[in-house]
């Protein structure tokens, strides 16, 4: 049986969020091993309309997607089909035609052969030397020069976007997910959404949590929301294609907050969750063991698109495991050490305490992503809240 908490603290944070306008709707849940213990939310599922957020309220999931390929791969990995260590072009050829971006000439990119070549690993840890524009200018520069699109619209081509670093030499947030998705189709020789429906959410139960909604499922579903002239919360509609191209692993699943948290539960309990088991204990030790190999994590990224996000501001004691951001010191009245979590662009949030035996998360789909006064507050606020009624 899972604990009981007096929830009435983080319910005051959750509603005083929406009437202070940081965000415009807020759903946060939270789970021990054996079960969820409080869901709470505040604000209307889209602004103006009279239903209101809940537990079961579809939200894009962005980058928590990461995660959950994440885990596809590394059950390739306990299966014996795909090597970590193993050179990315060998599962995916046309990964070898990607350079690095060492400049400009004008507007003329100077390219080069990379150093060495990207193992999947550095896809899994992030070290590939592959970008995202938002958190990096010269990426940014570059699809607007070449007219190549970033991953958001769909478009394949997308994903030939350029590294800005030899692969092993740097901590880089990009789109490394989106092609380690594309390894885990070749191995396993069908689609990413077949992949995660038959291995991830099939067994956990999750069947809320998928790329495409279906017609019954889309007006559950709440619409992106960003600031209007006037300041108020105005929904900007759907923000992105629901069929596109290819199913990113980077960021294309919908979830609902209770849906994900079993996934989260699964982590928690090393892999197992109501008799299924989706990873070998000591393969989720490893998702939570630093696997930088002495490449630092940046102290802070600074945004290079400040529409779709602020800079983020970690600071010191971060690492990365497999698809996890680590601390590796005990944050004071909040999660312990060697706590896993992620986020999403549209403002979601997850974090997995292993040593407290907790797991939660906390949605709104807004833009700018984690803005420092409002949903990067809220995050802090609801963690304090969280772990002070426990």
């Amino acid at each position: 049986m899972s604990r009981t908490i007096d929830g009435s603290g983080i319910d005051k944070v959750l509603a005083g969020a929406v009437e202070d306008g940081a965000v415009p709707h807020v759903v946060a849940i939270a789970a021990d091993a054996d079960g969820v213990f409080y869901e709470g939310g505040a604000g209307p599922r889209a602004v103006g309309e009279p239903d209101q957020v809940s537990g079961g309220t579809h939200f894009r999931i962005m980058s928590m997607t990461k995660m959950v390929a994440t885990t596809t791969a590394l059950q390739q990995v306990e299966r014996g089909e795909l090597d970590l260590d193993a050179p990315v072009e060998e599962y995916v050829p046309s990964f070898a035609e990607i350079q690095v971006l060492e400049g400009f000439d004008g507007d003329t990119p100077r390219l080069r052969a990379p150093a060495s070549k990207a193992t999947v690993k550095h896809l899994v840890t992030h070290t590939s030397g592959l970008s995202y524009w938002f958190w990096n200018a010269d990426i940014g520069r570059y699809e607007q020069v070449t007219g190549v699109p970033n991953v958001v619209p769909g478009d394949k081509r997308a994903l030939f976007a350029p590294m800005i670093a030899d692969p092993g030499t740097r901590y880089e947030y990009g789109i490394n997910t989106d092609w380690l998705g594309q390894v885990v189709e070749a191995v396993a020789g069908t689609t990413l959404d077949v992949v995660i429906k038959e291995n991830v959410t099939g067994p956990l139960g999750m069947d809320d949590t998928m790329f495409a909604l279906d017609d019954g499922r889309q007006g559950n579903k709440t619409p992106v929301h960003v600031r209007g002239e006037d300041g108020a919360w105005m929904s900007a509609g759907n923000f992105l294609p629901d069929y596109p191209e290819w199913w990113p692993g980077g960021h294309g699943l919908h979830s609902t907050p209770r849906d994900y948290i079993r996934f989260e539960r699964a982590l928690l309990r090393g892999g197992e969750l109501d008799g299924a088991r989706i990873l070998r204990q000591e393969t989720v030790d490893a998702a939570f063991s630093d696997q930088l190999g002495g490449i630092p994590l940046p102290e802070e990224i600074a945004t290079a698109d400040p529409a779709t996000t602020d800079s983020l501001h970690l600071g010191p004691g971060f690492t990365w495991g497999y698809g996890l951001l680590l601390n590796t010191e005990d944050v004071p009245g909040r999660r312990r050490a060697w706590s896993g979590a992620w986020a999403g662009l549209l403002n979601t949030h997850f974090w997995i305490d292993r040593t407290t035996g907790i797991c939660a998360s906390i949605y709104t789909n807004s833009l700018p992503f984690i803005s420092e006064n409002e949903a990067w507050k809220l995050y802090g606020d609801f963690e304090t809240a969280l772990y002070a009624a426990l």
